[in-house]
């Protein structure tokens, strides 16, 4: 089940984005995931509109955060990866929230692979990410 979070919700996301995070990138820093944590509960999740994928006993287990028709953020809990809530959260995003954009990490090809399956294709590269951290970002638009 879709639902919006909320406040309560939040230290709930923000334990799905860290562990989330330590699975899938591999890349970024301990000093980076300390430093873009309080941001992302403080600020970053009240500045998306979230939405939160629930189990049968209504334990979220993963979340997408849209402004206007771009992904701003989409992690699912790492213990249940591949279980198809990802696809889940943007499928709706897709059809019910119209969204066709994603920024996308490129060091994380597991990530730049679903969005690919999902219907998104590369539009352009950067090689920093929006605070000019030398993460290079793949910006991606469905076909």
């Amino acid at each position: 089940m879709i639902t919006k979070p909320s406040k309560i919700d939040y230290e709930k996301l923000i334990t799905i984005w860290e562990n989330s995070v330590r699975a899938t990138h591999t890349f970024v820093t301990e000093a980076d995931i300390q430093y873009f944590k309080p941001l992302i509960l403080n600020e970053y999740f009240d500045a998306v509109e979230l939405f939160c994928s629930r189990d049968e006993n209504q334990k979220i287990n993963g979340f997408i955060g849209v402004v206007e028709d771009k992904v701003e953020m989409l992690f699912v809990d790492a213990c249940v990866r591949g279980h198809g809530i990802g696809k889940k959260l943007l499928t709706y995003a897709i059809k019910d929230l119209n969204v066709k954009k994603v920024d996308v990490n490129e060091q994380n090809p597991q990530a730049v692979g679903f969005y690919k399956y999902m219907g998104f294709q590369v539009v352009s590269r950067s090689p920093v990410d929006s605070i000019g951290k030398n993460y290079p970002i793949l910006s991606m638009e469905l076909e």
